[in-house]
């Protein structure tokens, strides 16, 4: 996948496969749980209107509904079918409306806490998003954030490179196209020039595993994520890749009948001063 996804294509890719999305995202739903947990334990929980960015189908507004049932939700997602299959799943619970999060369509100072599972790694302007977030944050309002950073996918990448090296020497072509996920580093430099009065960043790992490395790319492709930086290459070369790729994978990471793939969680909790 490549280095800055077109925004309008991945909105179509996960619109695509919205309906089938919930099958396919064990980590996801680790990873909601995980955010859904520190909220429920901490002074953020107190908050009586929240709004989630990259929605999806709704999994962490319906939990943080079971949370806390008397506050006020709203969710936003680009994809129009997944905001379809949200507002199925919670009803008369929360407000659910299409739209980008680099330009969120609410006023200044809205809500009390704002949160996002497994969403932002494919938003290309990170900066841009996080500002809207906080610009939408009430005075003491709470960022409560989750998504897949730098180390997600390790295994793939790399095995991606070593076999397009190898087969066709095209290292760099096949690079350009890999997803580049952010640092911690890249965000901790965002948040430190916001005027956050708390602000705490972590990375915690996550193992799924997969009978060998297609059905991993299957599973990748079943979400909408495979097709996000302009669909995949064909050919005998490419099958090459794939292939030697593949072998490369279970040499230096399988076990007998599976494999493992990493994806590493950034987790960002930050307040507004009061």
């Amino acid at each position: 996948m490549n280095r800055n996804p077109d925004p309008s294509r991945v909105a179509a890719a996960f619109h695509q496969k919205a309906a089938e999305y919930d099958q396919h995202v064990q980590v996801q739903k680790r990873v909601v749980a995980n955010l859904v947990g520190s909220i429920a334990t901490s002074a953020s929980g107190g908050a009586t209107s929240i709004l989630d960015v990259g929605t999806g189908t709704g999994a962490l507004l319906e939990k943080l509904h079971g949370c806390f049932p008397a506050t006020q939700l709203t969710g936003i997602d680009s994809a129009p079918n997944m905001c379809l299959r949200a507002q199925q799943k919670l009803g008369t619970t929360a407000t659910i409306v299409t739209g980008d999060a680099r330009c969120l369509p609410f006023d200044g100072a809205l809500f009390d806490l704002v949160v996002s599972a497994s969403a932002l790694q494919w938003v290309p302007d990170l900066s841009t998003a996080l500002h809207e977030m906080r610009r939408v944050l009430r005075s003491g309002g709470w960022l409560r954030l989750a998504f897949f950073c730098e180390g997600t996918l390790g295994e793939l990448q790399h095995c991606f490179r070593d076999a397009a090296g190898r087969i066709s020497g095209e290292r760099g072509t096949v690079t350009s196209r890999l997803h580049h996920f952010h640092t911690l580093e890249e965000v901790r430099t965002i948040v430190t020039d916001m005027d956050f009065e708390q602000c705490v960043l972590g990375v915690e790992t996550e193992i799924d595993w997969y009978a060998d490395m297609f059905a991993l790319l299957r599973s990748i492709k079943s979400i909408g994520a495979g097709s996000v930086a302009g669909g995949a290459s064909s050919g005998l070369g490419w099958r090459g890749i794939l292939n030697e790729a593949s072998r490369l994978y279970q040499e230096r990471y399988g076990e007998p009948s599976r494999i493992p793939a990493t994806y590493t969680v950034l987790y960002l909790t930050a307040r507004i001063r009061l």
